[in-house]
């Protein structure tokens, strides 16, 4: 297992400077983020990561029947490799070495400590490897925690302390450092033909002595990866399976690491279940696992998939069967994988992510991107697929599989391909051939300055062409850059590549609060003299997503262009992310390749199959489907566009997409098949951009006619429409709703009062109508505040207010729920969290969860907890000045002397530091058999009356896991 048992203070600390100071692209990091050793590496698609030792089911604990086993078994290591390869992977990871597999080493090794077989397992790995075309690389802990997890002591002391010539306590890190310091080098010495290192962690022995340094000067040729934190003598940044995201498979979505640095994705195969086989036949999600092979490869990160093999070294049935599955699915695609690299970021390419009618996928390019593959995870409602080209003249568009020419369209910045017929179940890749880049400013004919920079990230690094140089906004918002393009030109568009160092959305990973650093509001401005700006051509939210993002302009003739972000996705709450917007490049646009006359796009506005009433009549427009538009449409219904072979299989209920061009607010009104004109409202825009807009509408089998017309004095622009089935039933658009307080609020006897605050904000690029906040309180409580409401929202906008929720006399445990309800398509939604409430035991005057969000958790995380009292817990706290816990505001009547009483998980010695108010810190000494027990220990404090502050803290060492605090 991977399993980030606990997560290391230095580890924690790595990601924070490696987010805020851009660690990425210094001189230190910057010598092992290109280097020959690992061309293999950036050549790969995957790796298989193989969890296997001494307490593989069933467990063992004596080496020698374990190893007698693993060879009466048949154990071979050709069989790893061709499963191997069947997978597509060019290495194998290998973790025998870990804290809760025995510690095993798969080698004779001379060290004793520690499991050692006598055959050399890892030897004939290596080997059979070699032959076949797949690396070895090897696993390490730096965790000694778990030497006695089964009641049997795994590491043994005593016979290191001989072998070393003095006492050396393999249980503690310091002791445990030294002992695995000495396995690197044994296995340095022994198998030259060994890949690397993937490492689990640091330990402060390694750090201390230089350990990475010796690798380095003892096998230059070794790649070394670390779990989970940016390390900068690493070559891999490793990131350990990340769920919460959406879609589930879209696996970058939860990295942190913006390209070249090499980065893994590492995530289990089996479904359900451990990293390691616990004696079940998991099942494999074929969804879910392709469809993280295919994203990771779109975005220029490995593969690395979880495995469990038995003793014998035989998959599972399950996990064997999608071996099989991939041996035949992957062969027919791997030119549009094996050594290429994501597309939409550095290396160029067109837009990944969101397409069309509930279309997902990536972009995969070779060097240069002119030819690029499309991959569609999820395909589109519709038999059309539509994305941004972001400047690519496309020439030819096939099926690799079959090598079948496409018919396709190109206008407005979009690629369509049409009557698309072949829909793979798990990735349909389409083969775009280019002409390259076109309608861009020459970026070395322009100027970019901002109003804050940080040091040595200048806003000249948005328009160098180098995506490893960037620029930092050094914590300011809002910010504005400018761009100066010399003279006066046209501006269509900006093209905006931002650091991929974020997650995209609100999340937890690890108990850490993550979130969004990327652009959220915007205004952009335009000048003549770089002094007077006027009025905002363009306002709006940018979706929190990966790869190139558009902001359109309309058609605009200036030489200033001005970027003003008002704010970034990510809030106070998570911190490594709070206002760290960095972006390395910014193109300008003058125009749009197109295929014109090409494959009309279906239902065009202009199309000569419609009916153009009245003064609605054709004309140029850029940006649109086609490079036409419709306009005369206000008046009513004698102006108006009729499409006459709106065409669905089956009767019903169908998603119209209307596209209009900008102007004043105002509306358009739907008629279909001669029946009640339908009414909705069009957002007001800059002339010569298109919006979106999206309406239910019920269909009849077969041909139907839609009437597009506005009642309105002069009506929109009309580009296209476009019919899809409906979204699933089930789907409901991404939301982010922040409750306060959070974590069970203890409540004392009598009538008590409590003010709750929500938030919600919508993250997906869907339109949602007639929300709704509010709690909705059990019976015997009383809600003072009315509903937060808004008749409409899109992406990145938000709706909050707060509340005063009064208690019966006799409180009881409840969930009180705030919930957001809005329409979608004419769906009713509903996303809701709890505010959870319970009376205080009546031998305590104060009560508070350490989770609770009026305390202040420094760099700790919160995390579940089944044995805690409110379900979750704080970890990660010590070994660092910034991990802590502060209670804030605890409040008594009388200044006196009383008794703390800490709840809390611990597994071994350990100490929290107790400050109160600023004063002496007091050490409190703990110790426990696990983290699945929940233990109470007391320490007598003095408390003023009125508010007090009280934190927990060890500054030096890691200290315990904190459920709550109380005063009795």
């Amino acid at each position: 297992m991977v399993m980030r048992v606990r997560a290391q203070r230095t580890a924690w600390l790595a990601v924070v400077l490696t987010l805020l100071a851009g660690l990425l692209t210094t001189t230190t990091a910057n010598a092992e983020v290109h280097h020959p050793r690992q061309k293999w590496l950036r050549e790969a698609t995957a790796g298989l990561f193989l969890h296997w030792g001494m307490f593989t089911a069933p467990r063992h604990t004596d080496c020698a029947a374990w190893e007698r086993a693993v060879t009466d078994g048949g154990w071979s290591a050709d069989y790893w490799v061709d499963e191997a390869r069947k997978l597509g992977a060019s290495y194998i990871v290998l973790a025998t070495f870990h804290s809760r597999l025995g510690y095993a080493r798969p080698w004779p090794s001379k060290v004793p400590g520690s499991c050692a077989t006598r055959r050399d397992l890892l030897g004939e790995l290596v080997k059979a490897g070699n032959a076949k075309g797949v690396r070895t690389i090897l696993y390490m802990t730096d965790d000694p925690q778990w030497h006695k997890e089964t009641g049997v002591e795994s590491l043994d002391s005593a016979a290191y302390s001989a072998y070393k010539g003095k006492q050396v306590d393999l249980t503690t890190r310091p002791g445990f450092g030294e002992y695995s310091y000495d396995l690197f080098h044994e296995v340095m010495d022994r198998y030259s033909d060994l890949a690397g290192f993937w490492i689990d962690n640091d330990n402060e022995y390694w750090e201390k002595n230089g350990l990475y340094e010796q690798i380095r000067e003892k096998r230059p040729s070794w790649l070394l990866s670390n779990n989970n934190e940016d390390t900068p003598i690493m070559d891999t940044v490793s990131n350990e399976q990340k769920t919460g995201i959406t879609p589930s498979y879209d696996y970058p979505q939860a990295a942190f690491t913006p390209m070249p640095r090499l980065t893994e994705a590492d995530y289990k195969l089996p479904t359900n279940g451990g990293w390691w086989y616990d004696g079940t036949d998991q099942a494999v999600d074929f969804r879910l696992s392709t469809g993280r092979y295919i994203t990771n490869a779109g975005s220029s990160m490995k593969s690395l998939m979880a495995e469990t093999p038995m003793v014998n070294g035989k998959f599972p049935p399950q996990q064997e069967a999608y071996n099989n599955f991939m041996a035949n699915w992957v062969p027919p695609i791997k030119s549009s994988l094996r050594g290429k690299e994501g597309g939409g970021y550095m290396y160029g390419g067109m837009q990944p992510g969101f397409w069309n009618d509930g279309a997902h996928g990536v972009i995969t390019v070779e060097p240069g991107a002119r030819t690029q593959y499309l991959h569609v995870v999820t395909r589109p409602r519709t038999d059309l697929l539509r994305l941004r080209d972001n400047g690519y003249k496309v020439t030819k568009v096939s099926d690799p599989r079959s090598g079948a020419p496409l018919r396709f369209s190109q206008s407005g910045g979009y690629l369509t391909i049409v009557d698309i017929k072949d829909w793979d179940t798990y990735d349909t890749v389409f083969k775009v051939e280019t002409a390259g880049q076109q309608y861009f400013h020459d970026s070395r004919t322009i100027k970019a300055t901002a109003s804050s920079s940080r040091a040595g990230h200048p806003a000249s690094n948005l328009v160098d062409g180098n995506f490893e140089n960037y620029w930092d906004a050094d914590g300011a918002e809002p910010v504005s850059l400018t761009l100066d393009l010399g003279r006066r030109r046209t501006a269509t568009y900006l093209a905006v590549n931002q650091r991929e160092m974020s997650p995209t959305h609100a999340r937890e990973s690890f108990g850490r609060p993550e979130d969004s650093s990327r652009i959220q509001d915007y205004r952009v401005y335009v000048s003549d003299d770089g002094r007077n700006w006027g009025k905002p051509v363009r306002t709006g939210a940018m979706p929190s997503a990966r790869g190139v993002q558009f902001v359109e302009l309309g058609e605009q003739h200036t030489r200033f262009v001005k970027l003003e972000v008002l704010n970034t996705w990510s809030g106070p709450q998570a911190k490594p992310f709070y206002r760290q917007l960095a972006i390395d490049e910014i193109k300008v646009a003058y125009g749009y390749p197109s295929s014109f006359p090409g494959t009309p796009v279906p239902l065009e506005a202009e199309s000569f199959r419609n009916d153009h009433d009245g003064r609605a009549h054709l004309g140029r427009c850029a940006s649109c489907s086609g490079s036409f538009q419709v306009t005369g449409l206000g008046g009513g219904p004698r102006n108006a566009v009729s499409f006459p072979e709106v065409r669905v299989a089956e009767a019903g209920t169908y998603r119209l997409q209307l596209d209009t061009t900008g102007g004043p607010a105002t509306s358009v009104s739907v008629s279909v098949n001669g029946g009640a004109p339908v009414e909705t409202a069009i957002d007001a825009n800059t002339p010569g951009i298109v919006t979106s807009t999206a309406i239910p509408v019920p269909l009849n089998a077969g041909a139907n006619t839609v009437k597009v017309f506005s009642g309105a004095a002069s009506g929109p622009g009309l580009d296209r429409i476009a019919v899809a089935p409906l979204p699933p039933e089930s789907y409901t658009p991404k939301t982010t709703l922040t409750v306060e307080p959070g974590g069970v609020q203890w409540l004392p006897p009598g009538r008590q009062s409590m003010q709750v605050t929500a938030k919600l904000r919508l993250d997906a690029d869907d339109a949602i109508g007639r929300v709704t906040v509010a709690p909705v309180v059990p019976a015997g409580w009383t809600l003072r505040g009315a509903p937060a409401t808004a008749a409409s929202m899109r992406v990145g906008q938000e709706l909050e207010a707060s509340w005063t929720l009064d208690s019966p006399e006799g409180v009881t445990t409840a969930d009180i729920p705030v919930t957001a309800t809005f329409d979608l398509l004419g769906r009713a939604k509903a996303v809701s969290k709890p505010v959870r409430v319970s009376p205080r035991p009546s031998d305590r005057v104060f009560m508070r969860e350490a989770e609770d969000s009026a305390n202040d958790v420094g760099s700790a995380g919160v995390t579940n907890c089944g044995v805690c009292s409110g379900g979750q817990k704080v970890r990660n706290i010590g070994g660092d000045p910034s991990a802590f816990v502060l209670f804030e505001n605890v409040t008594v009547a009388e200044a006196r002397r009383y008794t703390l009483y800490i709840d809390f998980t611990v597994n071994g010695p350990r100490s929290y530091f107790v400050t109160v108010n600023g004063g002496t810190p007091v050490e409190v000494k703990v110790d426990g058999a696990g983290n699945n027990t929940q233990y109470t220990t007391s320490v007598p404090v003095e408390l003023r009356a009125g508010a007090n502050t009280i934190k927990l803290h060890n500054d030096h060492a890691s200290a315990p896991d904190l459920d709550r605090l109380s005063l009795g």
